[in-house]
């Protein structure tokens, strides 16, 4: 089974169905008033490094205006490549890799290819191409920023844009270490998006870690919005 997992027919098998089942539940979802005006925050912001937490990544083709080139970071892993198939399918070019916690080093920080993820990523925002970033480190704290996404604007010199999306009508689950969210079709949206971020090329580690937490408030931030634009939608539905 596992092989079978891992083939690329299985890949691309899996990633289409997802796709067509994202489409058909996107194309359900009605935006929730008091949402951010996320096409032309984009828009004014581009290229921008969209940040967003772990478990709501399968909402980022939601908003994404579909003219704008944007690309996706995402790991090595089986389960990424599945995530690639997706996301391709959307419009959206992949990179691929992950520098994993600041702990990461030697042999396993080269095979999970983070550094090359940067450089490529940079040279995409450089080519004008946005990017999208899940902030949090995989298999680590949910959302707690790691340093990539920060490092990444510090060596492109463009802005993070702390974002965050939410859906009335989903399936959480429970056993992912980021309780992944599954959107469902018939429901509302809530997109919220913050104050644009920006690192100094000249940031030290100092800077830099006041930076990474700056990310994390605000993107949580943001998702506490969503969420509270969703209850208050749904008390008022009642």
């Amino acid at each position: 089974m596992r092989e079978i997992a891992r083939s690329p027919a299985f890949v691309q098998i899996v990633g289409g169905a997802v796709y067509r089942l994202l489409r058909f539940v996107r194309a359900t979802q009605r935006p929730v008033p008091g949402s951010s005006e996320s096409a032309r925050i984009l828009r004014e912001q581009h290229p921008a490094i969209v940040g967003l937490w772990h478990g709501q990544h399968l909402l980022a083709p939601f908003f994404r205006p579909t003219d704008l080139p944007y690309a996706a970071l995402l790991s090595r892993s089986t389960d990424a490549a599945i995530n690639a198939a997706v996301v391709e399918r959307f419009g959206i070019a992949t990179v691929r890799g992950s520098g994993g916690r600041s702990t990461t080093k030697g042999k396993r920080a080269r095979k999970k290819g983070g550094a090359r993820a940067l450089v490529a990523m940079r040279r995409l925002l450089a080519n004008h191409t946005g990017i999208c970033m899940i902030a949090d480190v995989p298999k680590g704290t949910p959302r707690e920023s790691g340093q990539g996404i920060v490092t990444l604007a510090k060596i492109s010199g463009r802005p993070i844009i702390p974002s965050a999306a939410v859906t009335s009508r989903h399936h959480i689950v429970e056993s992912a270490w980021d309780r992944t969210r599954i959107p469902l079709p018939f429901g509302r949206i809530a997109v919220v998006m913050g104050e644009a971020i920006h690192v100094p090329p000249d940031a030290d580690d100092a800077l830099l870690e006041e930076k990474r937490r700056e990310v994390t408030q605000a993107i949580e931030t943001a998702n506490r919005e969503a969420e509270r634009l969703v209850a208050a939608q749904a008390g008022r539905s009642r």
